[in-house]
């Protein structure tokens, strides 16, 4: 077994106090790392759903111009068709 052995240091006097402000400090240190970080998460997951978002006005630009763009022949011959029925012809 291990024998266990006393050891005593001397230390100066001080203000009770002012260990408290200091432990609180390094207790609370973490905080504003917390509060940064998940700040940072917020962001860039704003900045991702940005993204998402523009990515999808782009795509869908492009099919409702694919969709105006078939729909305009059609609406022409329909209404090429109702003149024709119209007039007789």
């Amino acid at each position: 077994m291990s024998e266990l052995q006393r050891k005593a240091a001397n230390v100066p006097d001080f203000d009770e106090d002012g260990v408290d402000s200091v432990a609180e400090v390094s207790s609370n240190k973490d905080v504003p790392i917390r509060e940064s970080r998940l700040a940072y998460l917020a962001a860039s997951a704003k900045a991702e759903i940005l993204c998402c978002m523009q990515r999808g006005y782009e795509e869908m630009g492009r099919i409702n111009l694919r969709i105006a763009a078939e729909s305009f022949l059609v609406e022409q011959e329909a209404g090429g068709t109702v003149e024709r029925l119209v007039s007789g012809v």
